[in-house]
């Protein structure tokens, strides 16, 4: 599995939690700068950064991907819509939580959240 890091750089032991949930080992962290110039389109920066990752067409439709989302709302909604029509269908993203017992604020790895599953089950309540 490989994660697409659009947030603040994993730690070792956040690395190590997300294998445990995923169950499978991580073979490669890219990182990836999610800054915007909120001045120019939000579509064309992110296009950008996904070409930034270096990933080829087949890349995008074969190999196991996990995203870390950036922070800003609309460039996470953004990159979800680009990911989607890359990979053809909603990726797994990860999700941190705080970690209140420090002195520093930290973030531990908390879920992987599979989004097309959960884009399956939401079909269910259509009418």
């Amino acid at each position: 599995m490989q994660i697409l890091n659009f947030s603040h750089p994993l730690t070792e032991t956040q690395i190590a939690k997300i294998e445990e949930l995923a169950g499978e080992k991580i073979i490669a962290v890219i990182d990836i700068d999610s800054q915007i110039d909120t001045t120019k389109s939000i579509e064309e920066q992110i296009a950008e950064m996904l070409d930034r990752t270096g990933l080829t067409s087949e890349d995008w439709q074969t190999k196991t991907l996990l995203i870390n989302l950036p922070s800003l709302n609309y460039s996470a909604a953004a990159l979800l819509a680009q990911l989607h029509g890359r990979i053809g269908y909603f990726p797994s993203i990860l999700r941190l939580r705080p970690v209140t017992d420090g002195i520093t604020p930290r973030f531990e790895a908390a879920e992987i959240i599979n989004l097309q599953a959960m884009r399956e089950r939401a079909r269910e309540k259509r009418t």
